[in-house]
């Protein structure tokens, strides 16, 4: 899940995956070969080498993926997640994790693994985990996790004082940002999607979490998770998305991609605001097959951005909008796409392992587990 090369993209394909090596030069192939190269090494996470690939998997399932369905809690993988960003934030520079990394979290761990009385023989329950947490990070971990004072970027920081000094840029340097690739076919060879809205529980508190970029890992899904890599607020936020695929089977997949948020409107703006939701409706209704409205009749929209892709992104190039808006007293989410058609080596990709998850991870089949949206109301409601 976590590998990450170091090194700049080469111009051999040495060390791409077989079925991307064999016949890359095909002409039935029309992709760039840098395009399949970036794409080749979009996985995983940019804090940790391509060495700490597999203990950092083995740690995500041990916490998560390979407990029994009806043991797993979707914070105890928000927790393991913010285990190894924490601990990658306290080496010296911030250094990513290698292989040498292993030793300090069996020591922490490895214990917990071989429990007896686990259901399932080398994982870990949310107690072992914040006993192990313990152990690696220091006793106040626990406290700090729970605490937002001292929780951000998906890290538990010791102080108020520690979360204050971060700086998220650093991440956006290991992760060697490519350029922005908004769709560039013409609109009528584009794909416009919208996915089913999901309820929320405050609009004010809604508004709040999105534009509180530190936050949205604390709505991570069991199949993405967005970081933001740049100081200030929403507007121009930058996300590394980490997504995962075939986590039913307790042997997840996993790519992710880069997004830069645009667009941005509020009821600052109210003729901003309306012409930025009458533009979506208008083209998802002339380019969409079969697309429902973006806004049901009498809704009033609150907040729209659009999230757009870089470079290597695992859907190709495009962009997705958030939408919040009111309708009969409720308040309500929905995300909305357009892309390209996808090069062949990306195509190839989504339809095997990423179609689904997409789909649930913005709310389509009300897979709670796996809806990023869904998680975001879980959590606004405890504030709301």
């Amino acid at each position: 899940m976590l590998s990450r090369s170091t090194a700049p993209i080469p111009d051999t394909g040495s060390d791409i995956p077989e079925f991307l090596e064999d016949g890359a030069d095909d002409a039935q192939f029309t992709a760039p070969r840098a395009g399949v190269l970036r794409f080749a090494r979009m996985t995983g996470s940019s804090i940790c080498g391509r060495d700490a690939a597999a203990w950092a998997t083995d740690f995500l399932n041990a916490a998560y993926y390979r407990r029994p369905p009806d043991e797993r809690d979707v914070d105890d993988l928000r927790l393991a997640f913010s285990v190894l960003t924490t601990y990658w934030w306290g080496k010296p520079q911030h250094k990513r994790l290698h292989a040498s990394d292993l030793v300090a979290f069996h020591r922490a761990f490895g214990v917990h693994r071989f429990d007896t009385t686990q259901s399932a023989r080398g994982t870990l329950s949310r107690e072992q985990l914040e006993a192990g947490a313990r152990a690696l990070l220091g006793d106040w971990f626990t406290d700090a996790y729970a605490d937002a004072a001292r929780r951000g970027w998906g890290i538990a920081f010791e102080t108020p004082e520690a979360k204050a000094a971060y700086d998220p840029e650093v991440r956006l340097g290991l992760a060697r940002l490519g350029e922005l690739t908004p769709e560039r076919a013409p609109v009528a060879e584009q794909v416009w999607h919208t996915y089913p809205a999901v309820e929320m529980p405050s609009a004010e508190a809604v508004i709040a979490a999105l534009t509180a970029p530190e936050t949205w890992p604390d709505y991570a899904s069991e199949i993405g998770r967005f970081t933001p890599l740049r100081r200030g607020g929403l507007s121009g936020q930058v996300f590394e998305i980490e997504v995962a695929a075939g986590t039913g089977a307790g042997w997840p997949m996993f790519t992710r991609g880069y997004v830069t948020v645009s667009g941005l409107v509020t009821p600052a703006d109210p003729a901003a605001l309306r012409a930025y939701f009458d533009a979506v409706e208008e083209g998802m209704r002339t380019y969409g097959h079969d697309e429902p409205s973006v806004l049901p009749y009498a809704a009033t929209p609150l907040v729209g951005f659009d999230l757009i892709t870089h470079a290597g992104h695992f859907m190709g190039s495009g962009h997705n909008r958030l939408l919040l808006y009111t309708h009969d007293g409720r308040v309500w989410v929905r995300a909305a796409g357009t892309w390209d058609p996808m090069p062949w080596h990306i195509d190839q990709a989504y339809r095997i392992a990423g179609r689904e998850a997409q789909h649930a991870f913005w709310g389509q089949g009300n897979h709670v587990a796996q809806s990023m949206l869904h998680q975001l109301a879980l959590q606004v409601a405890k504030t709301a």
